[in-house]
């Protein structure tokens, strides 16, 4: 038995800890080839030939024909969105956010680092008409980027950090569903909301009655997404839906448990997440020709109030939450971390890339020149926030003091139960 235990694989979090690194390298080369091939003469043409080709039918008179940016960002995100609820269900049930005890600082943490971004964008942009839609851009933050800074940095950056920036960036990714199933949907189509709504309470009542053959959640996941899709609310949402109605059994002390689906299916979805889906998103979403831009670009509204929310407003909203629970008594901040460490996670979090270049092109559709400027003003405060947080990091004390963290739950018995959070 012994030996069967050593042979488990590491568990997802561990896995992703561990290879986000890599992750992030391949998504990195991903956007740099965007730009590159998007302002070459001999490939610009075809590159934004190829996003807009019509591939398939019109499924909803509300997007018109299917093209391959619209699989890429409707289609494709939803399975990535289906990762990241699969890790929000884990983390409520299995994991670090349990218990109040141990959600209270990385809920607060989040809450105010999309907070502080949005207040900084709006009043940017305030007096400038259509440019309000988009104050949720700089409230992302992509745990990819920022983990990956994280594991080059090694010991200079505690396991205590990268949990805690991984658990705040999670809890960051449900505020970015709600967001983007409330406040981007424009008209709704009823029928095909109800018949949504009818495919998830199939899969809880298989749940609740104990199945955990995992294809006919799969099977009923596609056409949730298909009738999502149909309501007019972004299809991406169908992927959380569906990843809180996947079975897990809660086994604390062996996160990869065989006979947990949850578990089971976020392992075999981590490394296509990773290293495909958000790659191939990044490469059809980064790419903006600079042909005929000046450099004064980066200084109207609209970029300008994403790179500042995203720089300052991250930085300005965690650190500050984590300082003020830390000494109020509300929360300890992250065990065997320094105050300047903290700060440089803080300033980690405002790599946005992803999930702002997403809710980007929620904000301003068919808005190209918009579009663009998302683009150029994600670029500039993720880069900015990951060279500071790297700096500051890099030189950041690793003399660090020993705080005492809350009690854990991993020393509970195992029991076979499914809770939805």
């Amino acid at each position: 038995m012994t030996a069967a235990i050593r042979k488990r694989p590491a568990s997802a979090l561990r896995a992703f800890l561990q290879s986000e690194a890599a992750g992030g390298i391949v998504l990195i080369a991903a956007a740099a080839l965007a730009m590159l091939v998007a302002n070459l003469p001999g490939t610009s043409a075809e590159y934004f030939h190829l996003l807009h080709l019509e591939t398939g039918p019109v499924i909803s008179p509300i997007y018109g024909p299917m093209t391959v940016h619209l699989w890429i960002n409707d289609a494709l995100m939803a399975v990535f969105f289906l990762m990241v609820g699969l890790e929000i269900k884990r983390e409520f049930v299995d994991g670090r956010l349990a218990s109040w005890q141990h959600r209270r600082l990385p809920v607060v943490a989040a809450a105010a680092g999309m907070v502080v971004p949005a207040v900084i964008y709006l009043a940017v942009t305030s007096g400038v008409p259509g440019l309000t839609n988009g104050w949720a851009i700089p409230a992302a933050t992509d745990i990819a980027f920022a983990i990956g800074v994280l594991a080059i940095l090694g010991k200079r950056a505690p396991a205590s950090l990268k949990l805690f920036l991984t658990t705040v960036a999670i809890v960051d990714d449900m505020g970015a569903v709600a967001v983007i199933a409330v406040a981007y949907t424009d008209s709704i189509n009823s029928l095909a909301l109800g018949l949504a709504a009818l495919v998830l309470a199939v899969m809880y009542v298989l749940n609740r009655s104990g199945v955990h053959r995992l294809w006919i959640y799969l099977l009923l996941a596609v056409l949730l997404w298909y009738f999502v899709f149909l309501s007019g609310v972004h299809a991406t949402v169908a992927g959380v839906l569906a990843a809180m109605m996947v079975p897990i059994r809660k086994t604390p002390g062996a996160p990869d448990a065989h006979d947990s689906p949850l578990h089971r299916l976020e392992h075999a979805l981590h490394p296509i997440s990773a290293f495909f889906i958000v790659p191939v998103f990044g490469f059809a979403n980064a790419g903006v020709s600079l042909a005929g831009m000046r450099w004064s670009i980066l200084l109207e509204p609209l970029p300008l109030a994403i790179a500042l929310g995203l720089f300052f407003g991250k930085q300005i909203g965690i650190f500050g939450s984590i300082w003020i629970a830390d000494r109020s008594g509300f929360a300890c901040r992250p065990a065997h971390a320094n105050w300047t460490q903290i700060y440089g996670a803080s300033l980690l979090a405002g790599i946005g890339f992803t999930m702002s270049l997403f809710i980007g092109g929620l904000a301003f559709p068919g808005n190209e020149l918009l579009v663009d400027e998302v683009k150029l003003g994600v670029l500039l405060g993720s880069i900015l926030s990951a060279l500071v947080g790297y700096a500051v990091l890099r030189s950041a004390s690793t003399a660090t003091p020993k705080i005492a963290s809350p009690p854990s739950a991993s020393n509970a018995p195992t029991q076979p139960v499914d809770v939805q959070p």
